[in-house]
Order: C-alpha cells, then structure tokens, then sequence
C-alpha cells in the first residue's frame, strides 16, 4: 500500500503538472483533460472546462503526485478551493544532493520556511511553501530519526 499526494487546482492543474515536472525530473507523466473522456450529453461541461486536468500523475525517484482540477461548475459542490497549510508533501530522500536540487527547484517563486540544514532529527532539513501555495518538507533521514526515539522509548 501506498499514499499518495493528491493536489487540487482552480484551473491551473496544467502549470502546476509542468512546474512539478520538471522541478522534481519526474520520470513519467500521465495526464487526462475533461475533454478526453466521453461527455454526458444531459450534463454537458461547459468550453471553458473542456480543457481542464480531469486526472493526472507525476512519478519521480520512487514517489507519485496526482493533480487535477476543481471545475466552477461543481464548487456548489465540492466548495470553494481555499490555499492553506492543510496540504504537506514530505519528501523523505537519502541522497542529500537530490534533496538539494529539488529543494532549490520548488523554492522558485514561492519562499523558504526553513533553509536545508543540520537538524537535531535530520542531518539535512528544510521547509519551503512553492509559488502554487504548497508546503513542502525535505528531509535526508526521517525514519532513521524515528527509528531512534523509538528505540530508546522500549
């Protein structure tokens, strides 16, 4: 089993595919526009939604964001999109020059929390939230971390 990383976009799913894509060198990406898929000639989409991300996937060194759109005509709904700190991506990766290179890569026109550094639960860590609003964590040895504390506890 695995979790994955589901984001929602208000009609821009197409950048943000593009912006991930490329920032994270995503080895396979799948995408699925409304347009793609056979219309319910009783609920027919309106043009303007035809051309939005019904569904798609990024995969890259072992992990996978799925991202689509919110189309106006369903808010009523799904409500409104509202940017938060509700979503987190955790990026767990050994390789500290990988972590590096996507940590500068996805800090492009959004801001750094936390610039990567040596924390007293990781020896490479950091915090940043993308130009889509994302949150984002890097960290070098999460689970060797928690591997820690927990033996200690027993």
């Amino acid at each position: 089993m695995s979790a994955i990383v589901y984001l929602n976009f208000d009609g821009n799913a197409e950048q943000g595919i593009e912006f991930y894509s490329e920032a994270l060198s995503s080895t396979e990406v799948k995408k699925v526009k409304f347009s793609d898929i056979p219309q319910d000639p009783n609920y027919p989409l309106p043009e303007n939604e035809l051309n939005m991300i019904m569904e798609s996937s990024i995969e890259f060194a072992g992990g996978k964001i799925m991202m689509s759109d919110i189309l106006p005509s369903m808010k009523t709904v799904t409500g409104e999109l509202v940017k938060g700190n509700n979503v987190l991506i955790s990026l767990v990766i050994d390789d500290k020059q990988k972590l590096e290179e996507y940590f500068n890569h996805l800090s492009v026109g959004g801001y750094v929390i936390m610039p990567l550094s040596n924390t007293p639960w990781s020896s490479c860590f950091g915090m940043l939230v993308d130009k889509f609003g994302i949150s984002w964590k890097f960290n070098s040895d999460a689970d060797k971390f928690l591997d820690k504390v927990i033996s200690n506890k027993q």
